[in-house]
């Protein structure tokens, strides 16, 4: 399930202390380098989080080549948050995007609230540390009862109104209806009919309708995997596309379906992957925070031709620039790696 994000923002509680900035990973960068993005921030790890996101962007945003900075704050590795710096640099290849539409469909109002009951309930799950989940089905079935129970009322709406769903991915104008949408149609019964709705779905301007449409896709590959007499196909081409986003959740949920979708070796798959994506996925490898750095890594060396089994012993060593520099056809081979790189 998604994460927990904290904006930055001010410390309202008396006498309370902002946490201390743990990990600080960085992406979109070609031209300007870390080192000047944290001399422009005066900010580094052990320091008390800052007050204002927008201050920080702003900041970044005044070093010469980058166009837009984003500063988001990931709760939390032990008592400290996790910080990521993305720059959008100017020239740089971007996703595109769809305009926001402007039409009138909508949800009802049921289904609206059944959304933000499943929302909570979710929430508390993670916090009694019972988020688990179950893909098999082609979607999201959660081991919390509340949560599921909500899920089961998206499988019986997505069964009886798929035109409508689709209708509002479309042409809603308020992205939480978008975004309700993106979660619900992936209950619909045919995965197979509601993959290219989810793959539009990735292309809105809203951030949160195209992480909702990822999850949603990812839990179809799940199935597609499982059963390929289906005939599902997922295509990883706006996955690859939005590795280049400066939206962190792009590219946390693009990497980890395309893990899912290249599980069994998908050769079209990782030859898209070669053609565009192994500099992104090499610059997320190094992110200092290990949970976020493990896909992009197997998605590397799977690219790179290496077994599961060799790349997960290779991590366990601490071996990451071994994989990355193979990837990018910088070096590898199985002497280079037996020194450690």
């Amino acid at each position: 399930m998604t994460r927990t994000l904290v904006l930055l923002a001010v410390v309202s509680a008396a006498g309370a202390q902002a946490p201390r900035v743990g990990d600080i990973n960085f992406y979109g960068l070609r031209k300007v380098t870390a080192a000047r993005v944290l001399s422009a921030l005066q900010l580094n790890s052990g320091d008390r989080l800052p007050a204002s996101k927008a201050d920080l962007e702003d900041r970044i945003e005044r070093i010469p080549g980058v166009g837009m900075a984003r500063v988001e704050a990931v709760c939390c590795e032990g008592p400290d948050v996790t910080l990521f710096i993305g720059i959008e640099e100017k020239g740089a290849p971007l996703p595109g995007l769809r305009t926001e539409p402007a039409g009138n469909a909508t949800l009802p109002q049921e289904l609206i609230d059944t959304y933000q009951d499943y929302l909570i309930a979710v929430a508390r799950a993670a916090a009694r540390g019972n988020a688990g989940e179950d893909l098999t089905a082609g979607h999201s079935m959660m081991a919390d009862p509340e949560a599921r129970a909500a899920q089961e009322r998206f499988m019986a709406f997505a069964a009886d109104h798929v035109e409508l769903l689709r209708e509002v991915l479309r042409n809603a104008s308020e992205p939480d209806e978008r975004a309700t949408a993106a979660v619900v149609i992936g209950y619909a019964p045919g995965k197979r009919q509601v993959v290219n709705d989810l793959q539009y779905a990735m292309q809105d301007p809203d951030e949160s309708v195209r992480a909702n449409a990822m999850r949603s896709l990812k839990a179809i590959a799940v199935l597609a995997a499982k059963v390929p007499e289906l005939g599902i196909r997922v295509s990883p081409t706006w996955f690859i596309q939005l590795l280049q986003s400066i939206v962190l959740s792009d590219r946390v949920q693009s990497a980890e379906a395309l893990v899912t979708l290249t599980d069994r070796g998908d050769r079209a798959a990782l030859d898209q992957i070669r053609a565009g994506a192994l500099p992104a996925l090499a610059e997320m490898a190094r992110w200092k925070t290990l949970r976020y750095a493990l896909p992009p890594f197997l998605l590397l060396g799977r690219a790179a031709g290496m077994a599961d089994a060799e790349l997960h012993q290779l991590w366990e060593k601490g071996e990451r620039e071994t994989v990355i520099r193979q990837a990018l056809g910088q070096g590898g081979g199985a002497a280079q790696r037996k020194r450690g790189g």
